[in-house]
């Protein structure tokens, strides 16, 4: 059925149930998995003020350098559950992009026939006011999504 499965994770407590939930999926199918792990554009607004563009650079080198960090080691983590559990796996991080952007770009790039990941299922003005990176996939992809709430 699925031969290729790519799993989104920000390592959250959340995204940890999608991983877990991708991952004996693909055990059960003889699956390989991608992980990814996707850090946003550093934030427009912290460009303003008097000393914005010295206050601002070195809070980007930091953002970048914190979120590569904090990238490997979620990754790692889901690589070490998928070796535990022997699934062939590996990992890619994604940095300055949207993450259902990345994830689409990714799936197409990585021929996969399945995304899974993890939502809040928010409704409404909750939804509105902080997006949806998974209903973009939905809407945006030719390809299934599993969707672990």
């Amino acid at each position: 059925m699925y031969k290729h499965i790519l799993i989104a994770t920000d390592g959250s407590e959340l995204a940890a149930k999608g991983v877990a939930h991708g991952l004996e999926l693909a055990k059960g199918l003889a699956a390989a998995v991608t992980f990814i792990n996707v850090s946003e554009p550093f934030p427009a607004l912290a460009w303003g003020g008097a000393m914005a563009g010295y206050v601002a650079a070195e809070e980007l080198v930091n953002y970048e350098g914190n979120a590569r960090k904090y990238g490997r080691e979620v990754l790692d983590k889901c690589k070490a559950r998928a070796d535990a559990l022997g699934v062939r796996a590996k990992t890619l991080y994604i940095e300055n992009r949207t993450p259902a952007e990345a994830i689409l770009d990714v799936s197409r790039a990585e021929a996969c026939d399945l995304i899974v990941m993890a939502s809040h299922g928010r409704r409404g003005l909750g939804r509105l006011v902080l997006g949806s990176q998974t209903a973009e996939v939905v809407s945006l992809t030719e390809i299934p999504v599993l969707v672990v709430r």
